[in-house]
C-alpha cells in the first residue's frame, strides 16, 4: 500500500491510499479520486517527506520478551502540560469526592434538591442528573447547583 499526500484545485491537503502508483493513476484519470472537503476531482499529488529507515537501531538485537520491549521502548510524550494536568488531577479529586460521599439520585435530582430546599426533606449532599432548562429552573428558584465535573479520563 502507498499512503499520498493529495492536493485539489481548491488547496485542501488530504492523504489517501492506494495498492499501487498504477493503481492511484487509474483511479485519478477516472474520477475516482474527490477531495473529501470540497469534492473536487482535480487532484494530484502533494509534497511528500519519505518513510527513512534509521540504521542507528539495526544492530540491535530482537526483543524476546514483553519486559524487555518496555525497557527498549521510548519513553511517552505528555500531551498535556503539566497545569493541564493539575486540573484534571483536580477535577479527578472533586468528582471522587463527591461520588463517594454525597447519594446518587439519578434521574429524581431536581424534584429532590427541591424538596430539600423547601424543607420537605432531610437536607444533605446529593448528585444526579438534571437537563439544562431543569438545572436553570433550580437556579431560577434559588436553588444552588453546581455541574459534577466530567471524569477526565472518560471524555477521549
Amino acid at each position: 500500500m502507498i499512503r499520498y499526500t493529495l492536493v485539489c484545485d481548491g488547496g485542501h491537503d488530504f492523504e489517501s491510499w492506494f495498492p499501487s502508483s498504477a493503481s492511484y493513476d487509474d483511479q485519478v484519470a477516472r474520477g475516482f479520486v474527490a477531495c473529501p472537503l470540497c469534492g473536487s476531482a482535480q487532484v494530484a499529488k502533494g509534497m511528500m517527506s519519505p518513510a527513512v529507515a534509521r540504521t542507528d537501531r539495526a544492530a540491535r538485537l530482537p526483543v524476546t520478551d514483553a519486559t524487555e520491549a518496555v525497557a527498549l521502548a521510548p519513553a511517552p510524550v505528555p500531551l498535556l502540560s503539566e497545569p493541564e494536568q493539575r486540573v484534571r488531577a483536580l477535577m479527578r479529586a472533586v468528582r471522587e469526592h463527591v461520588t463517594r460521599t454525597a447519594d446518587d439520585v439519578g434521574t429524581a435530582f431536581p424534584e429532590e434538591a427541591r424538596r430539600m430546599h423547601y424543607g420537605e426533606s432531610p437536607t444533605r449532599p446529593i448528585y444526579g442528573e438534571a437537563s439544562l432548562a431543569e438545572a436553570r429552573a433550580l437556579v431560577d428558584e434559588g436553588i444552588e447547583v453546581a455541574p459534577l465535573p466530567p471524569a477526565p479520563d472518560d471524555r477521549h
